[in-house]
């Protein structure tokens, strides 16, 4: 026997039985209740049952489904505890989490559970097993082009993209406004920053600053109408442009959020390296992002391992180490100066980088 023998022995289980088959089925099943969600969505039942509980008749005509099936789909919503039927009626109603599906939430998913459910998404997910054998981006593969150029192509999905990444923004923005001390800087740069929901967060919260909103043409098509019924229009400046070629200089604070994770080593310093270029000297750049563990630190979130795929199969991307961000900021002109702790109830982090 070699000293590795007992080790493996101790390792050793039981083999797995009833319990733990109905537990992987449950993960297996998944992806059928992610459908679910996102067949609602799209169904826009929510809103449908934004002002009274309804009948299944009643629903399948404003929603144009067949009655038979819209009740076994609103079955399936009720175990996930989206829908319920008060006094068990025959009426639906919304529970306090199915809120989430509409569009006027506080934290919406609505566009959230439409895109991830859709083919653009479903698609190369489908395709995992391509990334994982090739480390190539799978949604390259099922669609013969990089996604983003290919949302460009589509104005109703790119119209989806954006009002799914602005619920993403809605979700996270008060938690990062109250979360750092943005306060300190007069100027604010939201590089890639879409519909402005994040640095209108900002600029209420912290009165005495003034932003600039850097994104394409398409990104900030609701920015106007954002920014105004925020009350920070007359405080914030909208550039449009590509973080690629140029990003507006002169600011105190540059802040990337969700950005970096979408790109590639050379593509992500790529935009920091132009970000580097348009910051003084006493400018901090903030990335608000996931961060991964180190190998022998604890386990990561799941949201974060699933996010950090998501970015292998769509984009190229990825989630990465302090030690990653670190080494990537430095070599673009950058000194990683600080990490904060998990911004509860999201994944994300605050991580502060200064010029060399």
């Amino acid at each position: 026997m070699t000293d590795s023998e007992p080790d493996r022995a101790a390792h050793r289980r039981t083999p797995a039985g009833a319990e733990d088959q109905a537990r992987a089925l449950q993960l297996v099943h998944g992806y059928m209740a992610s459908q679910v969600v996102g067949t609602a969505a799209r169904l826009n039942i929510a809103a449908a049952l934004a002002d009274s509980p309804r009948s299944c008749a009643e629903l399948a005509a404003a929603t144009g489904t067949d009655q038979d099936a819209l009740r076994r789909l609103l079955r399936a919503l009720e175990i996930l505890g989206l829908v319920e039927r008060p006094g068990r009626t025959g009426l639906f109603a919304l529970t306090s989490f199915g809120q989430v599906l509409r569009s006027d939430a506080d934290a919406p998913v609505r566009a959230l559970a439409d895109l991830f459910t859709s083919p653009a998404v479903w698609r190369p997910w489908g395709e995992l097993q391509h990334s994982v054998r090739t480390g190539g981006t799978a949604f390259e593969s099922v669609f013969g082009m990089p996604a983003f150029a290919h949302i460009g192509r589509q104005p109703e999905l790119s119209a989806l993209f954006n009002e799914a990444m602005a619920e993403t923004a809605q979700g996270a923005a008060e938690v990062v406004a109250a979360g750092y001390d943005f306060s300190r800087f007069p100027t604010v740069v939201d590089v890639g920053g879409g519909n402005g929901t994040l640095l209108a967060a900002l600029l209420t919260a912290h009165p005495g600053s003034r932003g600039v909103l850097l994104d394409t043409p398409t990104g900030v098509r609701e920015a106007d109408k954002v920014l105004a019924e925020a009350g920070v229009a007359d405080r914030c400046a909208i550039t449009t442009g590509d973080f690629f070629t140029a990003v507006p200089a002169g600011g105190d604070a540059y802040v990337l959020k969700s950005v970096i994770h979408d790109w590639d080593d050379d593509l992500a310093r790529a935009v920091l390296q132009r970000c580097r270029e348009a910051m003084p000297d006493h400018a901090k750049l903030l990335l608000v992002e996931p961060v991964l563990p180190d190998e022998n630190g604890p386990a990561a979130e799941l949201s974060v391992v699933l996010s950090d795929l998501n970015m292998l199969v769509m984009a190229g991307g990825r989630e990465r180490t302090e030690a990653e961000y670190a080494a990537l900021l430095d070599s673009a002109g950058l000194e990683l100066a600080g990490v904060g702790g998990p911004l509860k109830p999201t994944h994300f982090q605050i991580l502060e980088a200064v010029p060399h």
